[in-house]
């Protein structure tokens, strides 16, 4: 009975963890459903068969839930046009090219913005890249930034270069590393079905309703995970009193 009891606890308490670990996710989707670009992530948990653990039945294996990760949403969030020449959407597979202080970065979040140097930078301030790797600048004059579906730049001057838009092989890969920012150690590839959209965002791919229902689930189903540890752990603790007395 008492190996019993411990598996129950062990169950439970993996059930518990992984649980905490969805609603984290969920919370996040939703605290982002108005981040331009942000991706919803969802939980990726596998069944692990344990070793040797047997039920009463011989063939029955007791099943533990292990965290294998997360998998990340990569659809196109819907387009909002804001009218801003410095905002910009990219519709189909791609991302701009940020240099952040730590290094190459890459987004979908296109809300740019011109700094004190006339510099493209994003709202964190980076640099926004061109195709060649080299930051973009704009003279004092130039006010009519236009910017083709390709990523050509043009002003009152003429072509300006072409903004940095570059894709990857497995996307799902990146790593997050805050501010709507992706690394990947994956080679850069062009990105020869990204279309840009001028003066429009693409915003965050979360189903709010979808979400909510998910988030009622989890608390469902944690509630139900802590009565099962609860159950287990008094089952444990008067097996032990009895033991005791048994004993005294």
């Amino acid at each position: 009975m008492g190996v019993k009891m411990e598996n129950t606890l062990l169950i439970g308490l993996t059930r518990q963890i992984t649980l905490r670990r969805d609603m984290a996710i969920t919370a996040n989707n939703l605290a982002n459903m108005n981040t331009v670009g942000f991706k919803a992530e969802s939980p990726l948990f596998e069944e692990y068969l344990m070793p040797g653990a047997r039920e009463n039945a011989p063939d029955k294996r007791l099943s533990f839930v292990i965290d294998q990760g997360l998998h990340r949403n990569m659809a196109e969030g819907e387009f909002r046009t804001t009218g801003n020449q410095l905002d910009f959407a990219i519709s189909g597979d791609g991302f701009f090219k940020v240099q952040t202080p730590e290094g190459m970065c890459y987004t979908r979040n296109g809300h740019f913005q011109l700094d004190n140097t006339g510099r493209l930078v994003n709202d964190q301030g980076h640099p926004v890249l061109d195709e060649g790797g080299a930051p973009i600048f704009f003279d004092a004059e130039e006010t009519n930034i236009e910017v083709a579906a390709d990523g050509t730049i043009s002003t009152e001057l003429g072509e300006r270069g072409r903004l940095g838009l570059v894709a990857f092989e497995n996307p799902r890969a990146m790593t997050k590393t805050g501010g709507n920012l992706f690394e990947t150690d994956q080679a850069e590839i062009q990105a020869p079905d990204a279309d840009l959209m001028q003066g429009a965002l693409e915003g965050a791919n979360v189903k709010a309703v979808q979400e909510m229902t998910n988030m009622i689930d989890v608390m469902r189903s944690y509630t139900s995970a802590a009565k099962l540890v609860e159950t287990a752990s008094e089952m444990k603790r008067r097996a032990v009193q009895e033991l005791g007395g048994r004993n005294a």
